[in-house]
């Protein structure tokens, strides 16, 4: 059964929405930035990515770790906006999968959710 949320409790979540969508782009832009900075001094360097060479092998552990950290930025991203398009369309709050409402707490916790615990651990 769908419910309404109140005006004032979608304009927190929308809001916090928006600075999590924020953060977001901004991180990966800071990444994408500092790719192409390290890409071009690599380049300039001439510089041979040797595993055994220590600093090496610990450029290219910390480019992983932050590979990671940034995929997980664009999967949350896509996670946010698609909150934010269920929020323009009224249908935020409501399990998208069962229809159900999505408790407060869940909302609060993660302002993305589209689902309920429920129906996201049947997934």
């Amino acid at each position: 059964m769908a419910r309404q949320l109140a005006a004032s409790t979608l304009k927190r979540l929308g809001k916090r929405l928006e600075e999590e969508r924020v953060r977001l782009e901004r991180i990966i832009s800071e990444h994408d930035e500092a790719r192409e900075d390290v890409r071009l001094a690599e380049g300039s360097a001439d510089r041979n990515a040797d595993p055994d060479n220590v600093d090496g092998g610990a450029i290219a552990v910390a480019l992983e770790m932050d590979l990671t950290m940034v995929q997980n930025a664009r999967d949350l991203l896509i996670r946010v906006r698609h909150a934010q398009d269920r929020m323009e369309k009224g249908l935020y709050g409501t399990c998208e999968i069962t229809g159900q409402p999505i408790p407060i707490a869940r909302l609060e916790a993660l302002p993305y959710a589209t689902t309920t615990v429920e129906a996201a651990n049947r997934i």
